[in-house]
């Protein structure tokens, strides 16, 4: 089982890009289980929650990977919330740190922030995604992870993420 993580900073299109790498490949995808979390939170989210996100996300994952063929797209995974903790609560839980560094995708799809932004309810960062990014990057090595950094807007990126996936399997 191939497993590659869309991740980036907030409205990137990890979500669109996830849904149509899967179509594309016809394979399954993993979507973010944070949203699906903090949309039925009936309060703001407390570092506690983050914890929760993570096993949920990681037990997403695990249904999926059970169902899928060869290859798995992630819309996120737990760098994800390693990176918000740290932002929001200057710290991360061991445990996810744990989860993160055992388990490790085949490929990050590093999402630029060359999107224009998107206003949802769920997104906090509309300001820093360059930041953001800078904080992706420095995770992404630090776990010695391949990773390809991915621009464009549109089809322009789905037809790079295309290729960068395909010349990744072909290896």
């Amino acid at each position: 089982m191939q497993k590659i993580v869309l991740t980036g900073p907030e409205s990137t299109g990890k979500t669109t890009l996830a849904k149509q790498l899967a179509g594309h490949f016809g394979t399954l995808w993993v979507p973010e289980f944070a949203r699906e979390y903090l949309e039925k939170l009936n309060r703001p989210y407390r570092e506690d929650d983050l914890l929760e996100i993570a096993k949920g996300q990681v037990a997403a994952e695990e249904e999926l990977t059970e169902k899928a063929k060869d290859l798995l797209f992630l819309d996120t995974s737990l760098e994800v919330i390693k990176i918000w903790s740290q932002v929001v609560f200057g710290r991360c839980h061991p445990v996810i740190q744990d989860q993160l560094k055992n388990r490790l995708p085949d490929l990050y799809l590093l999402c630029r922030p060359d999107l224009p932004w998107e206003p949802d309810p769920l997104r906090e960062n509309p300001s820093d995604r360059d930041v953001l990014f800078d904080l992706y990057q420095c995770e992404l090595a630090g776990l010695g992870s391949l990773f390809i950094e991915l621009n464009g807007v549109g089809n322009e990126r789905f037809e790079k993420a295309v290729a960068h996936v395909e010349t990744f399997l072909n290896h």
